[in-house]
Order: structure tokens, then sequence, then C-alpha cells
């Protein structure tokens, strides 16, 4: 049985004509492809004079097991999940074994290297295997671009036993 909004949907869908329907599907999706672009034009989002990130653990040079516990620090600024609107805010990006930074000027790509923490954690356990590996810190706004100036880490190496 439908809720009585249900009802008024489907009766209305029902007499709209087939190319109604499809002409209000492009409508809407022409929407969305206008306004994501405008989202981004503002550009990358301010970081404060002073912000940063750091590991409290592991250390630069430390030994370590598998699982390795991470644990992110943020100094003058807030953490806030991803999609969060909030002005001095961001969330972690953990960049792991990078040659080079990714682009600083787009979202920040989802892989094995670039781990993304949008639910506003600050730590994490990872399953390394032994050897030397090196980590970063990068913080990423809403949208998951880096701020500007960008707020990141030093490089730390560990070994991993």
């Amino acid at each position: 049985m439908a809720f009585p909004s249900q009802a008024v949907l489907l009766q209305y869908r029902d007499i709209q004509k087939p190319e109604e329907h499809l002409m209000t599907r492009l409508s809407i999706a022409l929407l969305a492809l206008l306004t994501i672009p405008a989202l981004h034009a503002a550009g990358p989002s301010p970081a404060p004079e002073g912000a940063a990130v750091y590991f409290i653990s592991p250390q630069d040079g430390d030994k370590v097991s598998s699982p390795v516990k991470v644990r992110f620090g943020l100094r003058n600024m807030g953490v806030a999940p991803a999609g969060v609107e909030r002005q001095h805010t961001g969330h972690h990006h953990l960049l792991i074994d990078m040659e080079s930074l990714p682009a600083l000027d787009q979202p920040l790509p989802a892989n094995e290297q670039v781990v993304h923490f949008g639910g506003g954690q600050t730590e994490t356990t990872l399953d390394l295997p032994a050897g030397k590996h090196r980590l970063q810190l990068l913080l990423g706004d809403h949208f998951h671009i880096p701020h500007n100036p960008p707020v990141l880490s030093d490089v730390i190496t560990i070994e991993v036993k």
C-alpha cells in the first residue's frame, strides 16, 4: 500500500507523457552538471596561519610491527567530516609510499596510497608489509581538496619488522 505522498507521486508520474518524463530527468541531470563546477569555482578553502598537521605516532625513524597504529595531530584547525563545510576545518588523508604529492588544486584521489579519513577519524591501524615506508598527512576540505596553503605534515619514514 502506498502512503498518500507516494500515491500522489505515482499519479503524477502516471499522467506524465514519456517525453515529459525524459525531459524532467534531463533537466535534473543538466542542473547537476552545471552546479558541480560552481561548487569548485571558489577555489580551495583557506588555511589559517599556523595550521599544522603532524604525526603523534609513530615518529620518524621508528621501527614498528604490523599492524601499525597511526595517530594524527592537528594544530590551529578543527576536524570535520567530508561534506561538512565549516571554516578552518578539514579531514585527514594519509599518503603512503608516494614518490610525489598528488595535485593540490583538485579533490584527492582515493586509492591504496591516498587513504581518506572522511569520517573525521584521527587515528588508524595499517597493515604494512615488512620494510621501509614513507608516510605523510595532508588535510583536505569538505570536497577533499587541500587547503591553501596546503596543511601538510613532514614525511616520516618507518621500518616495519
